[in-house]
């Protein structure tokens, strides 16, 4: 029930929190904070439970949900199914340490504070579960429902445009899931379930009585046409759908790929609608100009978790879905996502070169980096691959440390205008000390996880055999860009006489223990990854192997 607990325990602090009286609201902070507390603990318990030798998926929980008979349709069959491997179990670390980071930045949230915590430890379930779900049909809910907490929580307690970030963020969104749903049809339609069908046909009496070799005899019955339709068990599960032989036979998303919409063969633009559908939230350019406007008027805690986590559902979700069901896709557009990647990569940082507003850039580099993991699964190694899913865990724990950076400047001066201050590291010299390192690690100072990732993923984007060595080099241009954004940043800001713009002198006091308590695990934590990459690694390499392995693509 590990998993289950990680996606209930918030749900249930959420109703809590909306059923306790106005009279306990200094409560609603503390039921956050616990709850945030609890998930980080069971994500450690999840790691060490975790076997790294193994490739497939673990702690694996399941339960019959919905099983409608529609006749000559088939039966509709929808699990709750979860688990991990080695590719999201880091993704659910991240996310327990960054919401449990973003608990502690909400404690001075005070307006509204029954609706907001409410809404983080909802924001909270929905994050989670989008990591650990295995049934396509429960993945959509989780990534559908996360939209209302995030427009709500960018909506209410945002900047003067906040509304109009918010409206953005939830269309832009709300497009791609639209897109990604089209997908989800297609292939419920199109895959069955072998361990349930071989049940309606009475091949065996129980689950546990599913072999290999009675799989192999249900997907060899499906491909002679033997079985009757109304016998057919349709699934949304993840697992089956990543087997050709669930496949039926002349269906719109038949491995065979022998539908053709507009000229095009069906799976082609199945992938292509899950890759637009993802990119949205990665995010990649030029789908990405809802990003900056959301970063920019949201809250600093919904902006931590905003660029630590949510940012990473989109590359989870594309090489979840995208790649691992469409491999044949990922082969064929190659050129066109490592393009997309490398213009993320170069577009992002000279727009981060150009910024004034310190959150604005953050929100800039964001997408730069996020360039690394798109150009990491396009190479279609197992470099690259390894190295997107570092890069995403990487860049999630730095990001949430620079935005902090950032909401520790403007919590006391309400500005976030680079040319507005210089010299702070003579008033602050804890926070310069931590904001150097910040700014080292995003752009890829040796011993820091920030080099792991993107070393790793250009290794992969160089050696792929579907991608030009000069796409290479061109994202290399990316590493120069973030130091000089970053160097420029730190000089500006922090070097020379002290100067700021606010009249109030007092204002430029250092850290306090609940800031350092925030931003110095994070520090640690980019360190010990860049040190010991294996933490990680360790996870990700057996689940990255036999995916290469299984779709033959190296």
């Amino acid at each position: 029930m590990m998993l289950s607990l990680l996606i209930f325990i918030p749900l249930i602090g959420s109703l809590g929190v909306v059923l306790l009286p106005a009279s306990m609201k200094s409560r609603y902070k503390w039921i956050t904070l616990i709850c945030c507390s609890l998930e980080l603990l069971l994500c450690g318990a999840a790691y060490s439970a975790f076997d790294p030798t193994q490739s497939g998926y673990q702690l694996l929980e399941r339960a019959d949900w919905i099983t409608l008979p529609l006749g000559s349709l088939g039966v509709v069959s929808i699990d709750y199914l979860v688990g991990v491997d080695g590719i999201s179990l880091p993704l659910v670390l991240l996310s327990g340490v960054v919401m449990l980071v973003g608990a502690v930045s909400s404690w001075k949230i005070d307006a509204r504070q029954k609706a907001y915590h409410a809404l983080y430890l909802l924001l909270t379930s929905t994050v989670i579960g989008c990591f650990v779900a295995l049934d396509f049909f429960l993945f959509f809910l989780f990534f559908e429902f996360m939209l209302l907490p995030m427009y709500f929580l960018i909506g209410l307690w945002g900047g003067p445009r906040r509304e109009y970030a918010s409206i953005k963020f939830f269309l832009y969104t709300l497009a791609g899931s639209v897109l990604i749903l089209l997908v989800m049809i297609g292939l419920y339609l199109s895959v069955m379930d072998p361990v349930e069908t071989a049940l309606r046909v009475g091949l065996i009496q129980d689950r546990s009585e599913a072999t290999d070799e009675v799989i192999r005899q249900v997907q060899f019955l499906l491909s002679e046409y033997k079985i009757p339709s109304n016998l057919l068990v349709h699934t949304f599960d993840l697992r089956h759908m990543a087997k050709g032989g669930n496949y039926l036979p002349d269906s719109f998303l038949s491995v065979a790929g022998e539908v053709m919409l507009m000229g095009i063969p069906s799976r082609l633009l199945a992938f292509l609608c899950v890759f637009l559908g993802f990119a949205v939230k990665l995010p990649v350019v030029p789908l990405h100009t809802w990003l900056p406007d959301a970063h920019v008027e949201a809250p600093t805690p919904v902006s931590v978790v905003l660029a630590g986590v949510l940012l990473k559902i989109g590359g989870y979700g594309f090489l979840r879905i995208g790649w691992g069901l469409f491999p044949d896709g990922a082969a064929e557009y190659a050129l066109l996502l490592a393009g997309l990647g490398v213009l993320s990569i170069v577009y992002g940082g000279f727009n981060a070169l150009a910024q004034v507003d310190l959150k604005k850039m953050i929100a800039y580099s964001s997408v730069s980096h996020m360039g690394f993991v798109l150009l990491g699964i396009a190479s279609l190694t197992s470099e690259g691959i390894n190295g997107a899913v570092y890069q995403m865990a990487s860049h999630g724990v730095l990001s949430a440390m620079l935005f902090l950076i950032t909401g520790v400047i403007y919590d006391r001066t309400h500005d976030r205008r680079i040319d507005h201050y210089r010299g702070l590291a003579g008033a602050m010299p804890g926070y310069t000390a931590l904001t150097a390192i910040a700014f080292f690690a995003s752009l890829g100072l040796p011993g820091f996880s920030g080099f792991i990732g993107e070393l790793f993923t250009l290794m992969g984007s160089f050696q792929s055999i579907w991608l030009p060595g000069w796409m290479t080099a061109v994202a290399t241009l990316g590493i120069i860009l973030a130091a000089a954004y970053f160097l420029w940043t730190l000089q500006r800001m922090f070097f020379g006489t002290l100067w700021f713009r606010p009249e109030a002198a007092g204002q430029l006091t250092d850290l306090d223990g609940r800031e350092r308590l925030m931003l110095v695990p994070l520090a640690v934590l980019a360190l010990l990854l860049g040190i010991f990459p294996n933490l990680l690694f360790d996870l990700t390499n057996s689940t990255v192997a036999d995916w290469i392995q299984r779709f033959s693509i190296e």
